[in-house]
């Protein structure tokens, strides 16, 4: 037997009892005992506190926390960034939370911050579980951040291949701008809806299946939980599906489009099975993703999220191996006359030899560099183009959004639009390829896309988001490449007051 098939097993008589007929449950609070002891380490500090964190190898240091800087934006207050300065064995080093960054190395481990107190100040306290000033997670300095083989990316496509919305990024959505701010937690991976494969990303128990769910996981007297509260964070949703693995942590997929019959409350299933299709269903704003999310005990004592992007981040490297990763996300948000930070410096070589950032912005002017800053005149959605090349000559794309408030209408949002396509990987000339694409905030005009082959604009209709849930929302078309090569796709659609939102896609086509 194997040293994962072992695991395997001991989880599930461990961790669930089910084979053993034990309860299902061992604490009032807790469904289950975890099997697996994970590789981090988590503590909450308030500033000017210290504390001694054994590692997972048994090393012990001294962590305190000296310092949190927290920038908002003058239109929400929203923090937009939070620079963490920390102190391991007496050496300093400031880090930023969340916001796709992963850990640095700094006095012989790795550490990054999932969040800070602010994003408690005017957001969604319970979503964390943080009582104190900021939570540090801390690893070995050359370990991996979770044993080997037991995470896999959850979607079937390629990463970045359309819009993210991740870990402490503001959600500006709607169309009012409200002073209440949803800063995300988990992870929103952005597809095709009804076409991209949701899968199971561990090992795990199917604690709930749409409004199916293992009472033993609910509040006491059969009630759902609410963010931090009960013995489990399950909340029951026809949407959802919760699953936990064998460390006693619970992830929960939502929005999905449909949920396979196989995955039922009680049932145990392998990494990698099929969990449904990716959609926009229950609160999703319209938009078609799929919003993942880990949860487990803080050190609070309250149920809060698992902060999961240095999760994924590793386990797509390790799945799919790529040579070269552009990242320009995070999102700017602005009124007109303001300028933007543009940063590609999260971008990622297999062999840390990025060797050139080349900007490409709607003006159609450039720029180089890792990190840029661009004056907005003007409102709307722009879509800029980052592109970086490694010492090999391997190239990558990403956009970075950049979403323009109008002075005139400042309580109010601009159109915004998305964009996915399908598939994402192995694309060939002379084969279709599916767009699809839905605009918000705007049932003027048409969309236009231009696919960066020198064919001719196609002009489609979305329904801009009338009906959230409606099963048209998106308006569909098909491209075939006719050369192999890397196309940066374009769709638009404007307001009659010729605002405009943008957005794009990197589309590779290998030979036949």
């Amino acid at each position: 037997m194997t040293d994962r098939s072992l695991s395997h097993w001991l989880f599930l008589l461990v961790a669930y009892g089910l084979q053993l007929d034990l309860p299902l449950h061992a604490a009032d609070d807790d469904a289950n005992a975890p099997a697996l002891t994970p590789v981090v380490r988590v503590v909450d500090l308030a500033i000017n506190e210290s504390t001694i964190v054994e590692l997972s190898n048994g090393q012990k240091v001294d962590v305190k926390l000296v310092d949190v800087q927290e920038t908002r934006d003058p239109v929400r207050q929203a923090v937009r960034s939070a620079m963490v300065t920390v102190q391991v064995d007496g050496e300093k080093i400031t880090i930023e939370s969340g916001m796709y960054n992963l850990p640095q190395r700094v006095a012989g481990v790795q550490i990054d911050c999932s969040v800070t107190k602010g994003y408690n100040s005017n957001g969604t306290p319970g979503f964390w579980g943080l009582d104190k000033d900021a939570r540090l997670r801390l690893w070995p300095k050359d370990s991996l951040l979770m044993k080997p083989d037991s995470l896999i990316y959850p979607v079937d496509q390629r990463w970045f291949a359309t819009r993210t919305w991740f870990d402490n990024e503001p959600v500006d959505g709607g169309t009012k701008i409200l002073p209440k701010i949803y800063y995300h937690s988990g992870l929103d991976i952005g597809g095709a809806e009804r076409l991209v494969k949701v899968i199971a990303a561990t090992d795990a128990v199917v604690v709930s299946s749409g409004d199916d769910v293992l009472p033993e996981y609910l509040l006491k007297g059969g009630g759902k939980s609410k963010y931090g509260e009960g013995r489990s964070p399950v909340a029951p949703r026809s949407d959802v599906v919760y699953l936990k693995d064998e460390r006693g942590w619970y992830y929960r997929y939502s929005h999905l489009h449909s949920i396979n019959a196989a995955i039922r409350p009680g049932r145990t299933i392998d990494q990698g099975t099929e969990i449904g299709l990716l959609g926009k269903k229950g609160a999703s704003g319209g938009w078609s993703h799929l919003h993942f999310e880990i949860k487990s005990r803080q050190p609070s004592g309250k149920w809060g999220t698992q902060a999961g992007y240095a999760f994924l981040w590793e386990a797509y490297r390790r799945q799919y191996r790529p040579q070269l990763v552009a990242n320009a996300r995070r999102k700017s948000f602005l009124m007109a006359g303001d300028d933007a930070v543009l940063d590609g410096a999260n971008s990622w070589s297999a062999n840390d030899s990025i060797q050139r950032y080349d900007w490409i912005f709607s003006d159609g002017t450039t720029a180089t560099g890792p990190r840029v800053t661009r004056v907005y005149r003007r409102p709307g959605v722009f879509s800029e183009i980052l592109k970086v090349t490694d010492k090999a000559g391997n190239i990558d794309y990403d956009f970075a959004d950049v979403h323009v408030l109008d002075p005139n209408r400042p309580g109010y949002y601009v159109p915004a639009i998305h964009a996915a396509y399908w598939p994402t990987f192995d694309n060939r000339v002379d084969e279709p390829i599916t767009f699809k694409v839905r605009s918000f905030r705007n049932q003027e005009g048409n969309e236009i896309w231009n696919f960066g082959d020198g064919t001719l604009p196609v002009t489609v209709k979305s329904d801009g988001n009338v009906d959230q849930q409606a099963a048209d929302g998106y308006a569909i078309t098909h491209h075939t490449y006719q050369q192999p090569g890397d196309y940066i796709v374009s769709v638009q659609r404007s307001r009659n007051d010729g605002v405009t939102a943008t957005t794009r896609l990197h589309v590779h086509v290998a030979g036949e």
